[in-house]
Order: C-alpha cells, then sequence, then structure tokens
C-alpha cells in the first residue's frame, strides 16, 4: 500500500502533548522525544466528573459542561505553540453517550486549540493497553490489563505491545456510584445488587478471556491507583490489590457504611464520592476472572496515546494495518484498487497546493483507494453504500469514531449520486477536505471503470477554489466515449457536493509517464 511521506515527522528534542478526556479526570502530559525514547516533562489533571453531569436525554449538565471547558482552557494555555500535529487529544466514553456530541466538542475544541477524537470503547482499550505494555518491562508473557473510568471499565489481553482481545463495558466509577450508591449509603444488599448486575455484564466475555489466559493481571488509571493506594496504606497488602486485601476494603465500606463518612488512608479527598462504586466493579471482576492479585501500572490511555503518535510518525501506523485487514477480509481486488490509488496520488500532488490538502488527507484518500470496493462482498447493487456502513461499524484499531464516518462519507459518495448530507454531519472542519478529498476519489474510480492495465493518457488537474479543471487529450476522449459521458455526468453529480467540474481537451498524444 502507497504510503504518503511526512515531511514534518518528530525529530529529537521535539514536543508531544496527549490530552485524556475523561469521564471522571482530564488528563494532558507532555513529553519530549529524545535520543529514540519519550521523556515526560508535565502533567495536568483536573476532576471534572463529566459523566455526573450526562442526563438521561443525552446532554450534560451546564456545570459540567462550564468545568469542562474551563479545564480544557487551562490545557489549552500549556498547548499554546505547540504545533497542529504534535496534539492528540481524545474523549471517552461520557462524550460517546451525548445525543449530541458535537454541541459539546465545538466550544471544547476551541477552548483547547486542538481537535478532540472521540473513540469507541475497544479502541479506547487499543491505546489503554499502549500506554501499560511501554509503561512495563517488555515480556512474551501474555498480560491481562483492566481499567476502571469514570463512565466505562476496559478489559485487555496482550502480548508485548499487541492486544488480543479487546472489551469495554458500560460500568465505571462514577457511573456505578451513582447507580447503586446515589445518596452515599452502602449496605449488603445494594452490594449484592451491584455485583450481580456488574457480574452479568462480565459474562459475556469472561469465560472466553479465562480461556486465552494470562499470566499477569495490571491495573491502570486512578480509580485502581486509588484502591491500591487504601489498601497499602491500611497495611493489607504489600504490594499492588490481593484478593484478601479487597475483602478487607469492601467489609470496611460496609461497616461503615456511607460514603460521606468514609476516612481511610490512603483515600484521597478527590476519590471519596465515587470509591464505592469503583470497589464494587473491582470485587466483581476479581470473582468473575477469578484472580488472586492485581499489580498497579503508573501508566494509562495519556501514555498509549503519546506513542501511538510516535507509531505514526514512525510509518507503523495501526489504521494503516487495520485497512490492509479490511481489505483482505472482504476480498478486494488488490489490481484495480493499486490502480486507483496511483491515480489519486496523482490527482492529489497537482492540487494540493491550491486546495491547502496536508498529508493527513493524503493518508485518507490512499485509504479509501484501497476498500472503495469492500461493498462489493455484500452486492454489486449499491456497494458504495453497503462499503461504507462496514466502514462505519467496523472495529478499526487506530481511527477515532469522527475519523471512520469521514471514510465512510467519502465510500458512500465515491459512486453514483454522492451523499452530500452525509458529508454536512461531519464535524465542520472535516467538512471541506471531505468534499475535495471525495472528488478526487471518484475521478480516479471514474477514469479506471474499464478495470484495464492500459496506461491512462497525460492527465492535468487545476483546482481554484471549489473549481476543478480536467484536462485531457482530445483523441483520447474521442476514443474513450464511455468515459467522455461519464465526465459529462459527473458535473453534475460534484455540484451535489460544492465542486464544480470543467472538462478542456489537450491536443497532447502523450501518456502520463
Amino acid at each position: 500500500m502507497r504510503r504518503a511521506k511526512f515531511p514534518d515527522e518528530i525529530r529529537d528534542g521535539d514536543l508531544i502533548a496527549a490530552a485524556d478526556i475523561g469521564s471522571n479526570s482530564f488528563h494532558l502530559v507532555v513529553a519530549r522525544y529524545t535520543h529514540g525514547e519519550l521523556r515526560v516533562i508535565d502533567r495536568l489533571r483536573e476532576s471534572v466528573r463529566l459523566a455526573a453531569g450526562l442526563r438521561k436525554d443525552g446532554s450534560l449538565t451546564p456545570e459540567r459542561r462550564e468545568s469542562a471547558f474551563k479545564c480544557l482552557a487551562r490545557f489549552g494555555q500549556r498547548l499554546s505553540g505547540f504545533k497542529a500535529g504534535r496534539v492528540r487529544a481524545v474523549a471517552t466514553n461520557t462524550v460517546r453517550q451525548l445525543s449530541n456530541p458535537q454541541s459539546f466538542l465545538l466550544p471544547a475544541e476551541t477552548a483547547l486549540g486542538h481537535p478532540i477524537e472521540v473513540v469507541s470503547g475497544r479502541e479506547e482499550a487499543r491505546l489503554i493497553y499502549q500506554g501499560v505494555a511501554h509503561g512495563l518491562p517488555l515480556t512474551d508473557e501474555k498480560r491481562l490489563v483492566i481499567d476502571i473510568g469514570g463512565g466505562s471499565t476496559e478489559f485487555i489481553i496482550g502480548r508485548g505491545y499487541e492486544a488480543l482481545e479487546r472489551e469495554s463495558l458500560q460500568v465505571g466509577c462514577i457511573a456505578s456510584t451513582l447507580r447503586f450508591f446515589e445518596d452515599g449509603k452502602i449496605t449488603a444488599r445494594r452490594w449484592k445488587q451491584a455485583q450481580a448486575e456488574i457480574a452479568v455484564e462480565l459474562q459475556q466475555f469472561g469465560a472466553h478471556y479465562r480461556e486465552r489466559g494470562w499470566s499477569e493481571a495490571i491495573g491502570s488509571s486512578g480509580t485502581m491507583k486509588a484502591i491500591g493506594s487504601i489498601v497499602q496504606a491500611n497495611g493489607w497488602s504489600e504490594q499492588g490489590i490481593s484478593a484478601t486485601s479487597l475483602e478487607i476494603l469492601r467489609e470496611t465500606l460496609l461497616k461503615v457504611g456511607n460514603s460521606n463518612l468514609l476516612d481511610l488512608p490512603g483515600l484521597s479527598s478527590d476519590r471519596v464520592q465515587v470509591i464505592a462504586g469503583g470497589v464494587a466493579i473491582l470485587d466483581a471482576i476479581f470473582k468473575t476472572f477469578r484472580l488472586g492479585q492485581m499489580n498497579v501500572c503508573e501508566t494509562a490511555m495519556r501514555e498509549g496515546l503519546l506513542y501511538d503518535m510516535l507509531g505514526r510518525a514512525l510509518h507503523t501506523d495501526s489504521r494503516s494495518t487495520s485497512i490492509g485487514a479490511l481489505a483482505e477480509r472482504y476480498g478486494v481486488d488488490t489490481a484495480q484498487a493499486a490502480r486507483v490509488s496511483e491515480t489519486a496520488a496523482m490527482l492529489f500532488d497537482q492540487v494540493k497546493k491550491p486546495w491547502q490538502l496536508d498529508v493527513p488527507a493524503q493518508e485518507i484518500l490512499n485509504w479509501c483507494s484501497h476498500i472503495h470496493e469492500i461493498g462489493l462482498a455484500i452486492a454489486h447493487s449499491q456497494h458504495h453504500a453497503h462499503g461504507a456502513y462496514i466502514m462505519a461499524n467496523s472495529d478499526l484499531a487506530g481511527f477515532s469514531r469522527q475519523e471512520q464516518q469521514q471514510l465512510a462519507a467519502i465510500l458512500r459518495s465515491h459512486r453514483r449520486r454522492p451523499d452530500g448530507e452525509g458529508m454536512r454531519n461531519l464535524p465542520p472542519r472535516m467538512q471541506p477536505v471531505t468534499q475535495r478529498l471525495t472528488a478526487l476519489l471518484r475521478l480516479s474510480v471514474l477514469l479506471h471503470r474499464a478495470r484495464s492495465d492500459d496506461t491512462l493518457p497525460r492527465i492535468n488537474l487545476a483546482a481554484e477554489g471549489n473549481q476543478l479543471t480536467l484536462e485531457l487529450p482530445a483523441a483520447w476522449l474521442d476514443n474513450h466515449p464511455l468515459t467522455r459521458i461519464d465526465l459529462e455526468q459527473e458535473r453534475d453529480y460534484l455540484k451535489q457536493i460544492d465542486i464544480k467540474l470543467q472538462v478542456s481537451k489537450s491536443t497532447s498524444r502523450d501518456v502520463a509517464a
């Protein structure tokens, strides 16, 4: 698969940053890339508790929105001067559940000063594993990694730096506290109810995970660290979290009976109100997975984001791997994909300056070129719509939800009438480039409709604003009447996405070099 060249790769001494917009806390970590390694030089954390403001109708309370924007503005001040490609910000479970994510994301991005990606639960799990794996000694043994967040809990079995199994459940320390212990009371009856309901969720994959097996269990992020601090500060566990220490902690919570009265060594004030939900989740996890011991890791998803950024810069982008796997799974005609990709790259090079298309845009066009026909595995009729559905709903490592929606919009529009409405549903910052990449892909597919290895003539493409001028040799057009008719029809189609196409004839008989 042809890959774009990166003119602005991460170099020795460069700073990069990752923002984790979680359901409980917001984190910002800044690192310097030096001598082939990432060295963290700054960390910021604020307990925003976004999940506590999530209403049943999928909206956020004004108080939590305001807290979130203020926190992101402070992060944005720290990120002042950072280049666009040096910051990745990711939102997780609570933003995933919003009925209108854009109403939150647009002001949030303005406050932060950088785009914010929304990732799926399984992609969140992959990023968590990347952070944990890079924070521990490398081993060939399998590890079980569990991260209890504010709104969801992620489960990963991995080996080395590869996540082998990824799952995400809609149970988190804030959500579970509000569900089972909302008024602060902790009773045996409520605890039993929490265990029963959480266990039902865990049964979906618990047996499969136990069958895969692991040599070590690792806990990641704030809830795990909080529980580890409590059991160690009280002398209930020498290292990490043991099954015995967790049992003592559970009985202690039940004996106190109310979160508002908790005063335990190792329990920080910002964790008091949500610790019951977190311990209830971990109690159910220990029982379902039959754990005797869990160690606690200092690294988490934000570090995973840093290493994922570094991997992309060093040409080990998991998104390219996902696209290749998708093409193989759906039996893509690789010869045709290569033809379309080569032509799309050639057209891209001709218009990238006037259209201000960057390397990430080139990557998107390249990926779409290689999988634009995946829908043929379902049916030829409406295969562009089938392909878009596959792209939008597949579990693809490395991609944010917005990126998958963008690729789906392009695939949906690569033939016949473009889906202008689908593009308008994208974040505003993505819409212009999506329209332009769609036009380039459509022209590339159209020029290879014959699925032939015959060399194309010399093609000139010029862009000015939303005007495209395509120049082809007159003789070639006369000998390809079907293409000529397709191009005439294409003018009307491209108007649907605000692109004006003009086709002109040249006297050249040259073929493309």
